[in-house]
């Protein structure tokens, strides 16, 4: 609806009222004159964008090609939106059997997907963290212990899930997060190590540090059991930090701070942003606010300023619970939730533009971390639990 067409509706309704002529039932008997005129343009505004949008749906499903690409994946129509988006949103159907082999991880807490299509995974050996790994200043309270020993990063067979390499040993402490950008550079967060790494391909050094040494803190210079990293294709980078901080830190490709998400005026508060990923078509940076029970999405700002600091696009329904993964395909996102009270433990499709849930799918115990593949070939949802039949992965494909 337009700007027009709503003045003039406006108008209409206010000589309506003001004329007496609106006969309407209202519940609330003790409403003033001017109420009940806004409750009317409410309502009326309501019905006509449903019929706006109806009629949008229907143009978009004219103007679909459904043609196919070479894979056999659906193909993508223009729309008014900034860049193309599938003509439908896949749902996740579960790979049974996979994978072919019984791993023994520990708390697979991260997945990621490789430039060759890889699933790759980010798991904690023999560590677990419980009420006795941090002090009340965060400090982790066993680094005499030393780094885990065995190899923390596994490279798996996208077919079989067998694994191909692996690597990591002897380096991470508390493992959290991990992130392979589409130059197969490897960005990882430990929460025990207060700090966040940019590993290049085949390199066991890392190649930007972010954070202190087992020293947290909330300065600029310092993370305090950071959770995620998201990386642009422009080479810009955010850091969600995470348990302690409640913010998300933007970087440039040489990990100079650009910007703090919330800094003020925005209004966002956040209760540990446990996973965050990037909508580059739309802008937007969405977040996993886990003890909100919400996705919100505020502007990343890699195409300009614009709009940073403008009230996020949020997602918030009553069978959310808490989010702990959130990965993007297209302009829709993947999430997970975990535990929370009595509801369902699944997988959720949202859509940022219309702010809303538009899919469930799968079953889980407690679920951590989600990826999606670039072309869409593939879901991997990671599990942690108490022994190596609960620290799992599952394989989806998007159909």
């Amino acid at each position: 609806m337009g700007i027009c067409e709503v003045a003039v509706m406006c108008l209409a309704l206010s000589g309506i009222v003001e004329a007496n002529h609106l006969h309407m039932e209202f519940p609330e008997d003790h409403m003033a004159l001017n109420d009940r005129f806004f409750v009317n343009v409410r309502d009326m505004l309501k019905r006509n964008l449903k019929n706006v949008e109806e009629m949008r749906d229907i143009n978009i499903e004219n103007k679909q090609d459904n043609f196919e690409d070479q894979d056999g994946s659906t193909g993508y129509v223009e729309t008014m939106f900034e860049s193309d988006v599938p003509t439908r949103v896949p749902t996740p159907v579960l790979v049974e059997n996979w994978p072919k082999t019984n791993h023994k991880f520990g708390q697979v807490t991260a997945v990621s997907i490789d430039t060759k299509g890889n699933p790759v995974i980010f798991h904690r050996a023999d560590r677990y963290w419980n009420a006795n790994t941090f002090n009340e200043s965060n400090i982790y309270h066993m680094i005499e212990n030393g780094p885990i020993k065995e190899k923390t990063i596994y490279v798996l067979d996208p077919k079989t899930g067998v694994i191909v390499s692996g690597w990591g040993e002897d380096f991470f402490y508390m493992p959290h997060g991990m992130t392979i950008d589409t130059h197969g550079n490897y960005w990882i967060t430990d929460v025990a190590m207060h700090q966040a790494f940019k590993f290049k391909p085949n390199e066991l050094k890392p190649q930007l540090t972010i954070g202190k040494r087992f020293r947290p803190g909330s300065s600029v210079k310092h993370l305090c059991k950071p959770t995620s990293i998201a990386v642009a294709t422009t080479g810009e980078f955010f850091v969600a930090d995470g348990y302690c901080n409640q913010r998300i830190l933007k970087f440039n490709a040489a990990g100079r701070l650009l910007r703090t998400i919330p800094q003020p005026p925005e209004f966002l508060s956040l209760q540990v942003p446990h996973a965050i990923t990037l909508l580059e078509q739309l802008d937007l940076l969405c977040i996993a606010d886990r003890e909100n029970m919400r996705v919100v999405c505020p502007k990343a700002g890699l195409k300009s300023s614009q709009g940073e600091g403008l009230p996020s696009a949020t997602i918030q329904e009553p069978d959310f619970g808490r989010v702990f993964g959130v990965a993007a395909y297209g302009n829709f996102v993947y999430a997970v939730n975990g535990p929370t009270s009595m509801l369902p433990v699944r997988g959720f499709t949202l859509d940022p533009r219309s702010e809303t849930i538009i899919g469930h799918w799968g079953d889980f115990k407690n679920p951590h971390s989600i990826a999606v593949s670039v072309n869409g070939s593939a879901l991997y949802v990671t599990e942690i639990g108490t022994n190596h039949q609960t620290n799992r992965i599952w394989k989806y494909v998007l159909v």
